[in-house]
């Protein structure tokens, strides 16, 4: 290196004090060389400068860029649309598609289009809240340059946001509203930015009117309007209007109601801006301030938006609920269609109410109403007074239903080739099995019945008899098939109705048999649209055949004979001669009394006790039948029951019914091995027999064809050309007696 490069590189050390001169003090006549040369390129101190600078505004930027794409890298689904109608409330019509039912909602809000909405509130909002509103594109940068001089020195407050930039922080980023952090105006301004871009002004202004916070809960300009004057947005006059565009300023100082000399002064101040930006005349202007503020509120519902027959609305929120989270349901604008008949439900009420008037007032009346054609539920009574008691005694209490329960048995009987009017039963007044005695109503001994007249008369031994042949798990795998969804456990007293139900399980069960065997499950709602109006959900009504025609047919007719003086229903008999069939029911000690029937139109489950299960005495549910049938069916045309070609039957006399008291083993609920000698008849007069064997091992105990354990049919693997081995068919068959 050269000398005097060294020298230079050596001094530039020692200055800065990392090497000191080893030739001791530099010499003068060459600090004053140095000193000339700076001064001679004083350029090179300014590239310095400049260098270090632009290192560190590069640096800055980069970590501005990384700090800016972090913030920007979990933005919310901006292009979406109905990300910008945050919170709309969820209206239920009943199926007339007119009447409103409900309205759920965390927020009450009625957005409405451009039309729907006063001159007067889309142009003073546009000169109170952002005056440049046309002329920036989601952000306004001279607006921001006004706020900081304003709140900088003191004279005053003024906010920043555009008109885009507040709709964004109040839907979109609505979680992150309450943060006064850069962050959160970075991404708020970006996304205001980008809506500019996908959105015009007019649709812009339209999606903020719909979505404000106007105070007291209200958000939107059609809810405002609604609640502080009754009245349409369209319909609101100039003070009116600057009242309610001052409002979101401040919603809680601003609101009219608690605090109307701030909401005037702040009214005033924005008919001041309207008239600065020349969207009214002076005369409205001092019209207009000069008004008094004249409020006329709506007050709002207490009933958890519940607006008519609560206790059908409620079902239809509960099920909501099941179907959707509660953002959904509460925030997501649905549109419910349900199948409540306001007529029927009128009915139903009225019939309810008319049998409390003469009964003790600790009673009261549910009930559901389903059209077995659809399974739409038309009806339901939950209790008395919901406001009383919120607790729906038809969908939601599960009760003993009585002898309406024996239905299933008697259609398990039928699809075992019994025929219910020609097989005899014994109907002692008392029998026991195992260690269960049970009896008929009254101690009433009825001899030897048909399965028919049994049913007519409600025997509980005759019953309990034909359940233990039929077997408990089949009775409740019939229950099942047919529409019961409460867990039902198989043991004999299940067919005097040991189990609890519900109404609606009980009336989509009857249905089942109104509809000709077809099961279909029960619906309160007909059809769902979301906040666009697309249908989001439709129930499927076709239904699954599980009873054959012909055994609901001979079924209906049984049950036919329930109503009237030889049954236990004669309080239910309809007008004009209408054709109905039905089965009453009472639990132990008379907590519970019901009647389940239908007619061709309807199935209806009526129960009536007391909530906390006292007794019910001698009052009856079968009345409330006809009281709400003959109501709902005065203007239909009378419909007969169809009628099918009778079941391939083969009836059982009465020796075989004689249960024996060692037949059920009540421990571990299996029946022991034993055996009837069945006689059986055909409808021509001959006679086959058989054993009914009831075998642990085997899989079909009960001889009926059925796996007892699933109820599915069983194949037939002997080769034979009958399934069932009911009848000798010419082969050699190993499990035929004959």
């Amino acid at each position: 290196m050269p000398d005097r490069a060294y020298q230079a590189v050596q001094y530039s050390l020692y200055v800065v004090g990392l090497c000191p001169h080893e030739g001791g003090a530099v010499s003068s006549r060459v600090l004053k060389r140095r000193r000339s040369s700076q001064r001679r390129r004083p350029w090179l101190g300014f590239l310095y400068v400049l260098g270090v600078f632009s290192v560190l505004f590069f640096v800055g930027l980069l970590g501005v860029f990384t700090v800016g794409n972090a913030w920007l890298s979990d933005l919310p689904d901006y292009s979406d649309a109905d990300a910008y109608n945050f919170s709309q409330k969820t209206e239920v019509y009943a199926n007339d598609r007119k009447t409103l039912l409900a309205e759920f909602y965390v927020e009450d809000r009625d957005p409405v289009e451009r039309e729907d909405i006063s001159p007067y509130v889309w142009e003073g909002t546009v000169a109170t809240e952002d005056q440049r509103f046309y002329d920036h594109h989601g952000i306004d940068p001279q607006g921001i340059l006004r706020a900081v001089a304003v709140n900088l020195f003191g004279i005053g407050h003024e906010g920043a946001s555009t008109i885009t930039q507040q709709l964004v922080r109040n839907t979109i980023l609505a979680s992150e509203a309450s943060e006064s952090t850069l962050k959160r105006k970075v991404r708020e301004a970006y996304i205001a930015v980008k809506m500019e871009q996908m959105y015009s002004k007019e649709d812009i202004l339209l999606m903020y009117l719909n979505t404000i916070n106007y105070g007291s809960g209200v958000y939107g300009i059609q809810a405002a309007s609604q609640r502080y004057f009754s009245k349409n947005a369209d319909q609101l006059t100039l003070a009116e209007a600057a009242a309610l565009i001052g409002i979101p300023q401040s919603p809680t100082y601003n609101n009219p109601i608690d605090h109307p000399d701030a909401c005037k002064e702040r009214r005033n101040l924005v008919l001041g801006r309207m008239l600065a930006n020349n969207v009214i005349t002076e005369a409205e202007y001092d019209e207009a301030c000069a008004a008094p503020l004249k409020l006329k509120v709506k007050e709002t519902e207490t009933s958890n938006g519940l607006l008519k027959y609560p206790y059908f609305s409620s079902y239809i929120r509960d099920t909501l609920l099941e179907m959707y989270d509660f953002d959904m349901v509460y925030k997501g604008g649905l549109t419910v269609y349900s199948t409540l008949d306001p007529k029927l439900q009128q009915y139903a009420e009225d019939a309810a109410r008319t049998k409390e008037s003469y009964i003790e007032d600790y009673l009261e009346v549910a009930m559901t109403v389903i059209d077995p054609a659809t399974g739409y539920v038309k009806a339901i009574v939950g209790g008395k007074d919901f406001n009383k008691d919120q607790y729906n005694l038809a969908t939601q209490a599960q009760r003993q239903p009585g002898s309406s329960f024996k239905t299933f048995t008697l259609v398990g009987c039928i699809e075992n080739k019994m025929d219910p009017f020609a097989t005899y039963v014994g109907c002692p007044m008392t029998i026991t099995i195992d260690d269960w005695t049970l009896s008929n109503d009254s101690f009433s001994d009825y001899g030897t019945q048909t399965v028919a007249n049994a049913f007519a008369v409600s025997s509980n031994t005759g019953f309990a008899r034909l359940c233990l042949w039929l077997t408990p798990m089949k009775v409740a795998e019939v229950a099942k098939r047919m529409g019961i969804d409460s867990d039902l456990n198989a043991v004999p007293s299940i067919t005097l109705g040991s189990q609890q139900v519900t109404t609606i399980e009980m009336a989509e069960a009857y249905a089942t048999i109104a509809s000709g065997g077809i099961h279909r499950e029960s619906s309160c709602i007909e059809e769902i649209q979301n906040s666009s109006g697309r249908t989001i959900y439709q129930p499927d009504t076709t239904g699954e055949r599980v009873i054959s025609e012909e055994v609901a047919a001979e079924a209906t007719k049984v049950m036919q004979g329930v109503i009237g003086s030889s049954g236990t229903a004669p309080d239910a008999v309809l007008a004009n001669g209408r054709e109905a069939a039905g089965k009453t029911g009472t639990s132990e000690n008379y907590r519970d009394s019901w009647f389940c029937g239908f007619t061709p139109e309807y199935s209806v489950a009526i129960w009536l006790g007391n909530r906390q299960e006292q007794s019910t005495g001698a009052v009856t549910a079968s009345g409330v039948f006809p009281l709400f049938m003959d109501a709902a069916l005065a203007d239909v045309e009378p419909k007969k029951f169809p009628t099918k070609d009778l079941p391939d039957f083969i009836p059982v006399d009465n020796d075989a019914l004689a249960i024996s008291s060692t037949g059920y083993n009540s421990v571990d609920n299996a029946y022991n091995a034993y055996s009837y000698d069945f006689t059986y008849t055909d409808r021509s007069g001959s006679y086959k027999s058989r054993s009914n064997y009831y075998d642990e091992e085997g899989v079909d105990e009960d001889g009926d064809g059925y796996d007892d354990a699933t109820g599915e049919p069983l194949d037939d693997d002997d080769g034979d050309e009958d399934d069932s081995d009911e009848y000798d068919d010419g082969e050699d068959d190993s499990d035929d007696e004959e």
